[in-house]
């Protein structure tokens, strides 16, 4: 009987296979988060009325998505798996939408 090595073996993706970004992706991902919370504590200073809530959500959104593609390492995930999270942030910002626009027409 033959043994069989699973590191040769192409098995349609059952075993998954460990990326890691090199340590410069990473130190470039964390001064971006770095940066980005800078942004948010200076615009948090300035007076923009009802964009400040539009600006720290933006803000907020793009810092989750380096935490998820790097940290989770979704980016070097299943087709699968990044359906279901498209999906699942889809449903959130519809709930987010239809919240807003509750606040926005109430009486």
């Amino acid at each position: 009987m033959e043994a069989h090595n699973n590191h040769d073996e192409h098995n349609d993706g059952h075993i998954a296979e460990a990326h890691h970004p090199s340590y410069g992706i990473n130190i470039l991902v964390w001064i971006g988060l770095l940066s980005l919370t800078a942004i948010t504590v200076s615009v948090a200073g300035v007076n923009l009325g009802g964009l400040a809530l539009t600006v720290a959500l933006l803000i907020a959104t793009i810092k989750s998505l380096f935490v998820m593609n790097f940290f989770m390492h979704v980016k070097f995930d299943n087709k699968v798996v990044k359906i279901f999270i498209g999906i699942c942030m889809l449903v959130f910002v519809i709930v987010l939408i239809l919240t807003f626009f509750d606040l926005t027409f109430r009486f």
